[in-house]
């Protein structure tokens, strides 16, 4: 285990394996560097020196009041500028939007993938008392049923790809002791307007990955912020949705591997 210190001086914490060009992964909510990443981990490590941060308040990393999406922006900075040299970064639903946001932090970001997750306004994917319907759950300590009506309702989420989760023990309690983390990083999603002003001196090519089966507004969103950047382009995943990493894995890597080796 690595670490790097945050600029709020958390200690985030990260894993490294493989050889080659280095390539940050960054996960999204309930996850940690052990579960999202496993099934596609093997093929990346034989192309990439591969770096596996957990986020702030889960893992090895520490964690700090009060949280804000910008502290988590902050977190992947300093993970990219410990590593040394132009880094890829690749980043998984919420960990897109952290890993977009730290692009502004940082020269150090070589090129970004996005797969999913970031929106031009997030409040538009939130109905009205979701997320302190969350939060009651999490109170009355119903830990699972909590995350699946965020995946069933917010992520939308098929109950195929729930049932994928919840069959591998290990990685789902592993999620079930992250959940704590959720109600706050929905409230910074939520939040969250893309600004393009904001993005127009960012250099780095960006690539967006969509599922082709996703829900529309993934595909809307990502054109759209993609048109907004000065070097970027969307990619869809055909017949995939917010898993590839698992459903669809070599299909996964051959994108990642065509973006940053092209």
């Amino acid at each position: 285990m690595w670490t790097a210190t945050s600029r709020d001086g958390t200690r985030i914490a990260y894993w490294r394996s493989g050889r080659g060009r280095p390539l940050l992964l960054v996960h999204g909510a309930i996850a940690d560097h052990t579960t999202t990443w496993r099934q596609v981990l093997p093929s990346l490590d034989r192309r990439f020196s591969v770096h596996a941060m957990d986020r702030r308040g889960r893992g090895g990393s520490g964690n700090a009041a009060p949280y804000a999406l910008a502290r988590e922006a902050e977190d992947v900075a300093a993970v990219v500028d410990s590593i040394g040299g132009p880094v890829d970064v690749l980043g998984h639903s919420y960990g897109g939007l952290c890993a977009l946001e730290a692009a502004l932090l940082t020269p150090n970001v070589r090129r970004l993938i996005l797969y999913e997750g970031v929106s031009r306004r997030g409040s538009d994917n939130y109905r009205p008392g979701f997320i302190d319907r969350l939060d009651a759950m999490m109170a009355a300590g119903d830990v699972e049923g909590m995350l699946v009506t965020m995946l069933r309702e917010l992520v939308e989420m098929p109950a195929g790809e729930i049932d994928l989760l919840r069959s591998e023990r290990e990685a789902w309690a592993r999620r079930l002791g992250n959940a704590a983390t959720v109600p706050r990083e929905l409230r910074a999603d939520e939040g969250y307007r893309f600004v393009p002003e904001r993005f127009k001196d960012m250099r780095c090519p960006t690539l967006f990955l969509v599922g082709g089966d996703s829900p529309a507004r993934e595909r809307d969103n990502a054109e759209a912020i993609a048109a907004a950047l000065p070097d970027a382009r969307v990619a869809l995943l055909p017949g995939q949705q917010h898993l590839a990493m698992y459903t669809a894995p070599e299909a996964f890597v051959a994108e990642i591997v065509r973006f940053l080796e092209g």
